[in-house]
């Protein structure tokens, strides 16, 4: 496989991507993680920190980023599921409250490791920007500011129209609510460079080793199986998100919906002054299907959402939606007209874990919580994987911190039904977002 046409992200590392090799033997660790992506080597980074004589491998089916942290939009974000008006209905405003807490701190912490770490990543602490363009989103925005408010929770701007058309040179933007403590970055270097800090901490990575089976011996250990190896050992990560449907306990507990994205050519001198943008911003609407855009290190418009696809069963195949690109490119001009005519270089898309409640989840597999689990992170996993594989590895040290003791860690999932009921009820989840932009938030 071609790992860069996955994404133009995976086409502008500066090394050629070269597997490590795959798992061809039977052997022994602590502890196994499947999944290379954010969640499993900031997990395997930490664990080895954290207690250096431990025994660490990492399972990655293909190569680290293929999946959603070499794919997706790049914003360092402090969203928590879908809405902070939607996680305060299920969870209640104490949870709500402590998950903003959680996330603005996976922001700092994230920021934090980039500099320690110098991860080469192009790193812009930019801010984001979340935009209402009709009456309904900003009855949203405002609501959200309300619930700020009333947390007692500071570092968000409030930015009113007229500040927006000065920023932006458009008259699309209503009510703006920017957060300074945010960032855009380059998702798939930031994976490759996560890979590296965790095998300087002597994590031993595999690729191209994806997991078939695995199980429960009789002491205690797991026996996990590759197609040409396997592993026993003594606790198990799967940090799968959206690809957890492989595996039968977790099946139920979230679904893979893809996002789709679009990216321009480079915008010259003349086109970048006419757009304005000097804050360089990430920028999310307040629909349903939101719309998210950034500029990259080079001035090219990366446009996503919008809309997105569904798979049936363990169907992967749903990268590439032709009227959403449509869609996308369209809207680039829509919010920018001037820009009318651009030329878009790359398009890909790519699954992100959803839960039916709309909210993260880490848990136990098994009483003697020695598998451990995270998914459900609604495509805002950039920060939020990262310190959730603190958590992680601050679980199986055995630790009492204030992100093991958090309300997502251990809670309940409410199940998807199997399939076709599941791919049934997901249309008409769809559906009605769909109708609800149209009518109400378009």
């Amino acid at each position: 496989m071609d790992y860069r046409e996955k994404s133009w992200w995976l086409e502008t590392l500066p090394e050629d991507i070269k597997p490590e090799s795959p798992l061809e033997s039977s052997d022994r660790a602590d502890v196994v993680i499947i999944g290379g992506g954010y969640t499993g080597l900031s997990a395997g980074y930490h664990l080895k920190t954290l207690e250096p004589k431990l025994d660490v491998r990492i399972l990655e089916s293909e190569i680290c980023g293929f999946g959603a942290s070499g794919r997706n939009g790049g914003f360092s974000m402090t969203l928590f599921g879908l809405t902070k008006g939607i996680t305060k209905f299920r969870f209640g405003d104490e949870k709500a409250r402590a998950a903003q807490i959680y996330m603005e701190e996976a922001v700092d912490y994230l920021h934090d490791m980039i500099g320690k770490h110098g991860l080469d990543c192009d790193y812009e602490q930019s801010g984001y920007l979340l935009v209402a363009t009709s009456k309904a989103q900003i009855k949203r925005i405002e609501d959200d500011f309300k619930i700020i408010e009333h947390w007692g929770l500071k570092g968000i701007e409030r930015w009113e129209r007229e500040r927006l058309a000065k920023e932006f040179n458009t008259e699309f933007y209503k009510l703006g609510w920017f957060e300074p403590r945010c960032g855009i970055l380059n998702p798939a270097k930031l994976t490759r460079e996560m890979k590296r800090i965790a095998e300087e901490k002597k994590v031993v990575i595999y690729e191209n080793s994806p997991v078939t089976t695995f199980r429960k011996m009789s002491d205690g250990r797991f026996l996990v199986k590759t197609e040409r190896g396997e592993i026993n050992c003594e606790y198990l990560v799967f940090a799968t998100n959206a690809y957890s449907l492989l595996f039968p306990r977790l099946r139920s507990m979230q679904a893979p919906v893809f996002t789709h994205i679009v990216l321009s050519e480079p915008l010259d001198q003349k086109r970048m002054e006419s757009i304005g943008w000097k804050c360089r911003t990430g920028i999310e609407d307040a629909r349903d299907f939101i719309h998210y855009y950034r500029l990259t290190a080079d001035n090219r418009i990366l446009m996503g959402g919008g809309d997105v696809s569904l798979a049936f069963g363990k169907n992967f195949d749903r990268d590439a939606n032709m009227s959403t690109f449509d869609h996308l490119e369209n809207h680039i001009s829509e919010v920018f007209p001037q820009l009318k005519g651009i030329r878009i270089t790359h398009r890909w898309g790519g699954p992100v874990s959803i839960t039916v409640d709309m909210a993260p989840a880490i848990g136990y597999i098994g009483r003697d919580r020695k598998a451990i689990y995270s998914l459900g992170c609604m495509g805002h996993g950039v920060s939020m994987t990262t310190l959730n594989g603190r958590t992680i590895a601050e679980m199986i040290c055995g630790m009492d911190t204030p992100r093991t003791s958090m309300f997502f860690v251990g809670r309940k999932t409410i199940p998807w039904p199997p399939e076709p009921i599941r791919f049934g009820v997901s249309q008409l989840i769809r559906g009605y977002m769909r109708l609800e932009d149209r009518l109400i938030y378009k």
